[in-house]
């Protein structure tokens, strides 16, 4: 199926977990079963707001008077490119800021991780009462620029670069769909501004071993025409790593794991084709070692086609009544 944007904070999905609260996002998800058409580009920004005041110190729930709350803002310059109906490249560059309410630690902000995106979908086919959608997405990330990683809950990221793969299924059934995916991010290693540090044991030396991610994501709503509205579970565990010591900071290779509900909205508008507004909003119900974070966000996106003949819908195939 082909449509425009579901643009939303994701591998926000990954790297929100990640780093206790903070958040990136992507364009058009990885996440979602949408297509875009062949030659046609959308591009678009976005905005998004994430606050805890509370967090998890291993598996004790807790606060910290001397953080308060501390929230993360994002702004992002997304994209996605049809190589063909079925082949799509999607790209992503955010820039975070950073804060706490109260104590001693100062924000930061910069530009982050970029993200580059294959997304295929080999298989579609009607199966009994719906149609059925298989895909295959495999995705790298990496800073880019200097931040500082070793600098937690205020860093802006972990400085990992990342490779991703994921297998996606769809089925829809008139207007309504489930969609789930699964993924697992391979990080490399990444080098702090210390010569030794302490996590269950001394290391003397400046490199970290970070670990593995595995994620899972479902998502069940309604899709028709120019609107998709659904709800999505996901959950996020760490492949290693090593619980915060009590009343000590986070550190880059902690384990960090999380379960997390959310909502997202899509609207192409009627009278301008092809602009798109989109919101979504996620709450983390259970974690490890992480912040218990809110997060809102929205974007504006607009669909370019370069083909020589203009397609006569921006809809998704499944859309079709």
């Amino acid at each position: 199926m082909t449509q425009c944007w579901k643009a939303c904070l994701q591998y926000s999905i990954l790297l929100l977990l990640l780093t206790a609260g903070m958040f990136t996002a992507t364009a058009q998800t990885e996440f979602d079963a949408i297509m875009m058409k062949k030659n046609n580009f959308c591009a678009g920004g976005m905005y998004g707001y994430s606050s805890w005041k509370n967090y998890w110190e291993g598996t004790l729930k807790r606060e910290n008077l001397n953080l308060g709350t501390v929230s993360t803002q994002m702004v992002a310059f997304m994209g996605n490119y049809g190589l063909s109906d079925k082949l799509n490249i999607l790209f992503g560059v955010p820039y975070v800021t950073t804060k706490a309410s109260a104590g001693t630690l100062h924000g930061q902000n910069g530009i982050q991780d970029g993200s580059l995106w294959l997304k295929w979908m080999p298989y579609e086919k009607t199966i009994g009462k719906g149609d059925l959608s298989l895909y295959a997405i495999a995705g790298v990330s990496a800073p880019l620029s200097n931040y500082v990683a070793d600098f937690l809950p205020v860093s802006i990221g972990l400085r990992s670069k990342t490779l991703s793969l994921r297998a996606m299924g769809d089925y829809q059934v008139g207007k309504f769909y489930v969609t789930a995916s699964g993924t697992y991010m391979f990080r490399s290693n990444i080098k702090i501004d210390r010569d030794a540090y302490y996590t269950t044991e001394m290391h003397y030396t400046n490199e970290v071993e970070m670990p593995d991610v595995l994620t899972f994501n479902v998502r069940t709503g309604y899709r028709y025409k120019n609107l998709i509205a659904d709800a999505f579970v996901d959950n996020q565990t760490t492949l290693g790593g090593f619980d915060i010591t009590r009343n000590n900071m986070p550190f880059p290779s902690n384990e960090m794991n999380a379960t997390r509900l959310g909502i997202y909205v899509k609207y192409e508008l009627n009278a301008i084709r092809g602009l798109s507004l989109i919101g979504t909003g996620n709450y983390v119900v259970a974690g490890r070692n992480m912040g218990q974070a809110t997060t809102i966000s929205g974007g504006l996106f607009y669909i370019l086609d370069f083909n020589k003949k203009k397609s006569t819908s921006a809809t998704p195939k499944k859309q079709t009544p």
